[in-house]
């Protein structure tokens, strides 16, 4: 696998647990400037837990996470005006206009109100969302209210990008637009740290994925480096085998089955 010099996110040895159960068991990964991670593995498996470790979201962990070469149990949270951060579940502040909700995360990242401002319609623009920039987000549907977070995790211009299931929401067309950003920031240098359960979009866009399993890393590598390892055609193939599920579509049939008992139109 080909890296650039540059290492952007260093995790050594980091596990964690919750009240005596441990949800990441000893996790060591480097990743480099200008690579897209997929970050995978099945529910529980730890994957929302390290990104809120590496986030300073959660604390109490052991082992060590050093971002931009900082520990960042050290750092001054400096470093963070530098990443982006797209969560599953997020919280927006309803009340606000999007115009007016961008320019306050703008402002917490460090930029000048103004050129958050400007910077936000213009970017809502090109979503097609310029009509209702000043418009409160509680009208907003699930897709409009996804692409304000996306934008707002970009607004900053950040080198490191946190995605945690990204597309939620959002229409083809739309994702076709994002995979597409996704592809050019990492060309100008940006780190993307991209979990989904998505498994397609997961094997197109990233140059490297990581699969997590009870909190250990199952399989590292590029997309054909697991192909060949496992012997399987597509990446959901290489999840279900890694992963031990092999009774999706028994699982389908009987469930199928059970909804076709009967005829309820006889």
């Amino acid at each position: 696998m080909e890296l650039t010099s540059e290492k952007i996110l260093s995790l050594q040895d980091l596990t964690m647990n919750f009240n005596g159960n441990f949800v990441l068991r000893g996790i060591d990964l480097d990743v480099y400037r200008g690579q897209i991670i997929g970050y995978i593995g099945p529910n529980g498996a730890g994957k929302s837990t390290t990104l809120k470790i590496m986030l300073g979201l959660v604390d109490g962990y052991g082992g060590n996470v050093e971002i931009f070469g900082e520990d960042i149990k050290k750092s001054d949270h400096a470093y963070k005006r530098k990443i982006g951060y797209v969560p599953e579940n997020a919280e927006i502040y309803e009340n606000l206009s999007a115009a007016e909700y961008l320019s306050f995360m703008g402002e917490l990242y460090g930029m000048d109100r103004e050129a958050a401002e400007n910077k936000a319609e213009r970017l809502m623009a090109e979503f097609n969302m310029e009509d209702v920039l000043h418009t409160r987000i509680s009208s907003f549907s699930k897709g409009m209210r996804q692409k304000v977070i996306i934008i707002s995790s970009l607004l900053h211009d950040p080198d490191l990008i946190f995605l945690d299931e990204p597309l939620s929401g959002l229409d083809a067309n739309s994702v076709m637009v994002i995979k597409d950003i996704l592809e050019k920031l990492v060309k100008q240098g940006k780190t993307i740290f991209y979990s989904s359960h998505i498994m397609d979009v997961v094997e197109k866009i990233s140059s490297r994925i990581v699969l997590l399993k009870d909190g250990r890393i199952a399989a590292d590598g590029t997309f054909e480096e697991l192909r060949k390892a496992n012997e399987k055609g597509s990446l959901e193939d290489i999840f279900n085998q890694l992963t031990g599920f092999d009774e999706h579509k028994n699982t389908a049939e009987r469930f199928v089955s059970i909804i076709s008992e009967g005829d309820s139109h006889a």
